[in-house]
């Protein structure tokens, strides 16, 4: 087994055990499954979190975020028929639905606010709350200075006209609302593949392509980088 195929497995086991029981393996398991020192685990975890492949706990050689999934409490739980997940943001909450199929219900609030939202999803694909909006408050070219701030902000919204005044109030950031249902097409092709044995981090040119497959085009969305993982 090569040394990038090495990096997909152990994204595929780590994957793997979250869809199925929503809680990531210990670096000790995943050794064993990979038939690996766990040295060598924790290198290619390290070369993970390299690549945004992962995030890792800031003080533990373990993931902390598994995109779209997310190890600790967050705004955002997906709801399966047998297991439920935790996800970073509502872009992820789509992904985790796409990844584990079937019918879920997303239970979030509108601008992590007050008001609670339930959208179910059928396949990836919203068969409720349809006419909600995403707000993006970063751009993605931003994302990764601080990873867990730019997911914390990718929210649903009522309407895009709600948004300003949301930004004002809280000081944040009025970047661009995409419907729902734009964002769930972006979760589909950005997260179809996560469960995969040949999985690899989208590099920056495949990430620009897969935002124009959306119909993501404005300078908002711009990822200027020729190199790297996005």
């Amino acid at each position: 087994m090569g040394h990038e195929d090495g990096i997909s497995e152990l994204h595929y086991e780590i994957i793997r055990e979250i869809v199925h029981t929503g809680a990531c393996p210990s670096n000790a398991v995943l050794a064993r499954r990979l038939n690996s020192p766990i040295s060598e685990v924790e290198r290619n975890l390290r070369v993970l979190a390299d690549c945004h492949g992962i995030v890792l706990h800031p003080y533990a050689l373990r993931p902390w975020v598994v995109h779209p999934f997310s190890l600790t409490p967050t705004l955002h739980w997906v709801e399966g028929n047998q297991r439920s997940w935790w996800a970073p943001c509502i872009w992820c909450a789509l992904g985790v639905a796409t990844i584990v199929g079937g019918r879920v219900n997303i239970h979030t609030r509108v601008g992590a606010e007050q008001e609670e939202v339930t959208i179910s999803v059928q396949d990836g694909q919203p068969i409720s709350a349809q006419e909600l909006v995403v707000h993006f408050a970063i751009p993605p070219a931003q994302a990764w200075r601080n990873v867990h701030e730019h997911c914390s902000m990718v929210l649903p919204f009522r309407l895009p006209s709600d948004i300003p005044a949301w930004c004002a109030r809280h000081g944040l950031p009025n970047g661009q609302a995409v419907p729902l249902l734009q964002v769930s097409k972006l979760a589909q092709r950005w997260y179809g593949s996560y469960l995969s044995r040949d999985w690899h981090k989208w590099s920056i040119s495949e990430a620009r392509q897969i935002l124009k497959e959306v119909g993501l085009t404005s300078n908002f969305w711009a990822l200027e980088a020729q190199d790297g993982r996005f």
